[in-house]
């Protein structure tokens, strides 16, 4: 579906229902209806997040689709995202407020052209400090990453497949390799 006017975020919230798989891209309503492939590595991935942060303290939060308003025209909803600890909202009530440190985007025949492109340079203006975006299809994952907070762009890009193991120097310790994102 496309609209003749670019839609705001304002007028997105109001026509939206939470968990609708709809997103906002550059002022177009975009609808993703994720497949099982989708949804093997996203819970994978999500699980071992989730593992990571609760094996020590202090380590943030991850968290499944919810919605990232990028700007005025730009609200993704992310398949994980992961928050360190002292971004997260207490109470964890309403919407995110501003980005995550880490957000992944997982590969959908109706988006994965937006995720490579205006999402991605959408994340990038915003400031997000690292992107993963999950290739099903090619067994790999696209990584790109701030060599630093000052780092005005995403400077670091990796793509990583097979035994290559996926690492952030956000998570402290995190590791999994690319194969285990893609077994049944």
């Amino acid at each position: 579906m496309t609209t003749t006017t670019r839609m705001t975020a304002e007028e997105y919230f109001a026509l939206s229902v939470e968990h609708d798989w709809t997103q906002l891209v550059d002022g177009e309503l975009v609808v993703n209806a994720p497949h099982l492939e989708h949804a093997l590595p996203q819970g994978k991935l999500f699980f071992a997040l989730t593992t990571w942060t609760h094996a020590g303290s202090g380590r943030g939060m991850a968290f499944g689709p919810l919605d990232v308003i990028i700007d005025e025209y730009n609200v993704f909803e992310p398949d994980v995202v992961w928050l360190r600890e002292e971004c997260l909202p207490d109470p964890l009530q309403g919407r995110l407020k501003g980005l995550p440190d880490l957000a992944v985007e997982v590969r959908s025949p109706s988006t994965w052209r937006f995720d490579l492109g205006k999402k991605k340079l959408a994340y990038e203006r915003a400031g997000l400090p690292e992107l993963w975006l999950v290739d099903n299809a090619a067994a790999s994952v696209l990584v790109f990453r701030r060599s630093g907070p000052e780092a005005r762009v995403f400077d670091v890009a990796l793509e990583l497949a097979g035994p290559e193991v996926l690492t952030s120097p956000l998570l402290s310790g995190f590791s999994v390799p690319v194969e285990r994102l893609f077994r049944r």
